[in-house]
């Protein structure tokens, strides 16, 4: 076979490779995913962890054992990267709600470094089970292959709460960057709730529930009147200042403190060093003689950097130069950047908010259709069993009648020779024989659609378990175009709200076109307990099915009759 030469210009090829390099960068490393705030590698790390067993009641793990499972099952781009985001979900000085209970070395606010990942170890928190991995099980997300096509790994966490905002977010991609400030977990939960009300909500209004971020090391937002903007747009920049307190000495021998106990998000790490080194060059240079000393008095309680100041200094004029000369004062620049439908899109408050609500909605709504597909898988499984029995216990009365017959004929026949005492006791027996065995046969039988008359033999049983006077119906059913699974549906309605009567009437016919429902429910405890149940639990099956409904109600009683029509 001969070879064909294709002609291509170099510069296509490059062109195609870096777009393919950058994209792969954005959405597959950079940038975090709108719908759980988390990037891939943090994704992923987490989900190891949960296929490792290590839950909150379950003693840490090793880090290498993580970082080792994170990069040969859904990570390959190297050990550094893996353990690194490990580290940042641990400290809670960076995350607004930490992920990673770790156990050792996991690094300071000051800059100190986490120790290697062989000497440190770490397990989920409580929280990171409930809120980001629960219900895995229930094929709320969807999975796809790793890198190698050897694991199944999901494509997102079903995270109930905006993490976006919650945890914040910060990653440099290609040509595109990210910097979400974290935000107070209460707040956002209110915001959510207040967007759920009502969707047309602006961002002025959602701003009275989420006022502003809430950083971990504290601080004051200078330019307030900005976050409205910056909420509106998805990008500005917000001016923060530490918070500072003047202390006065207690004894002569002392001196007045100025001490700074919150200091802006930019600062930590090596910055709160490079601070204080600023604030002794204030003092070298003679810009301020009223510092006599300085020192970091910070602990795992919180920030304490300790200003010792000379007799009379002017407080007023002090603070003010340390927000001008020093990083007390700092820019955080804001760009609320994010994957939403597979591409990077500049998200307001709103928008994050928005997404966010729209994929737990789906994640509750997989959930429960999983759950009620397998109910109803099991359900049908156990009709089918029990529909197998009663026609087998059918089968046997008929072959019992038979043999009854056959004797009582043959009895007929010996009687001719016993006496009257002797006949009555003969036929006696035979009676009695024949009245045991149907009662062991005895089951209620409703209708032929064995999932339904499954249902109500359960209902039934149970409401003679509870002395429950039961009364259920079903003439001439034919549910025609009507689906089985809405049937079932109304049916488990009432009984639930039977459960707590004295006195059930249930009624189903099929009429003309119409199915009709008629329920009808005495309390036993007449006005102690109210049973409510209203239109709206039938509200979708009358739209669906061009019905109407009439219910009635007092006290101690409640009437519901309802038509759907049939084909």
């Amino acid at each position: 076979m001969s070879e064909q030469i294709i002609k291509t210009e170099f510069s296509d090829i490059m062109q195609k490779s870096y777009i393919d390099y950058a994209m792969s960068v954005i959405c597959q490393r950079a940038l975090p995913d709108v719908r759980d705030g988390l990037k891939p590698v943090q994704r992923r790390v987490l989900y190891a962890m949960q296929e490792l067993g290590l839950s909150a009641d379950k003693p840490h793990r090793k880090s290498a054992r993580i970082v080792g499972d994170t990069m040969g099952k859904y990570h390959p781009h190297g050990d550094s990267s893996i353990y690194e985001a490990l580290v940042v979900m641990e400290q809670d000085f960076k995350k607004g709600m930490p992920l990673v209970d770790g156990h050792g070395n996991f690094g300071s606010i000051e800059g100190d470094g986490a120790a290697a990942m062989r000497y440190t170890e770490a397990k989920l928190q409580k929280f990171t089970q409930e809120v980001y991995l629960a219900d895995m099980d229930k094929n709320v997300v969807d999975f796809q292959s790793n890198f190698d096509e050897t694991e199944k790994e999901p494509v997102v966490l079903p995270v109930r709460i905006p993490n976006l905002l919650i945890n914040g977010a910060e990653g440099i991609a290609v040509g595109m960057t990210t910097s979400i400030p974290p935000h107070n977990l209460s707040e956002v939960v209110d915001g959510v709730k207040a967007y759920m009300d009502n969707p047309d909500i602006t961002t002025e209004e959602l701003m009275e529930y989420v006022k502003g971020p809430d950083f971990p090391t504290g601080g004051i937002v200078v330019n307030q009147k900005e976050l409205k903007n910056i909420y509106e747009t998805g990008s500005g920049k917000m001016k923060l200042r530490g918070k500072v307190h003047f202390e006065k000495a207690k004894k002569r021998s002392e001196r007045d403190k100025l001490v700074i106990t919150e200091i802006p998000y930019t600062m930590i790490g090596a910055n709160i060093s490079k601070f204080i080194a600023d604030v002794v060059g204030l003092i070298e240079n003679k810009t301020t003689s009223d510092i006599v000393d300085v020192s970091n008095e910070s602990s795992k309680e919180g920030i304490r950097i300790v200003l010792e100041l000379r007799r009379n200094a002017d407080v007023e004029r002090l603070e003010n130069l340390l927000y001008k000369k020093t990083r007390l004062e700092d820019t955080f620049g804001v760009n609320m950047l994010a994957i939403a439908n597979g591409r990077p899109e500049l998200l307001s408050l709103k928008d994050i908010i928005s997404y966010h609500t729209r994929f737990h909605y789906e994640v509750l709504t997989r959930k429960y259709e999983t759950l009620l597909k397998k109910e109803l898988e099991q359900n049908k499984k156990q009709m089918e069993n029990y529909y197998r029995e009663i026609q087998q216990e059918i089968k046997e009365l008929g072959d019992f009648k038979a043999s009854v017959e056959g004797a009582l004929g043959d009895l007929a026949d010996l009687s001719s020779n016993l006496s009257q005492k002797e006949k009555k006791e003969q036929v006696k027996t035979y009676l009695d024989s024949l009245k045991t065995r149907y009662q062991s046969l005895n089951q209620l039988f409703f209708c032929e659609d064995y999932l339904i008359d499954g249902i109500l033999t359960d209902f039934a049983a149970f409401c003679k378990q509870q002395e429950i006077e039961a009364d259920i119906l079903f003439q001439n059913y034919h549910r025609g175009n009507i689906q089985i699974e809405d049937i079932v549906d109304i049916l488990l309605k009432f009984i639930k709200y039977a459960k707590i009567a004295g006195k059930v009437q249930l009624h189903v016919a099929a009429v003309k076109n119409q199915l009709i429902f008629s329920m009808k429910l005495t309390e036993k405890n007449m006005g102690k307990t109210a049973i409510y149940i209203s239109k709206r639990l039938f509200k979708k099956y009358i739209k669906k099915y061009d019905g109407e409904i009439q219910l009635e109600k007092n006290n101690e009683e409640v009437s519901v009759i309802m038509g759907l029509k049939r084909i």
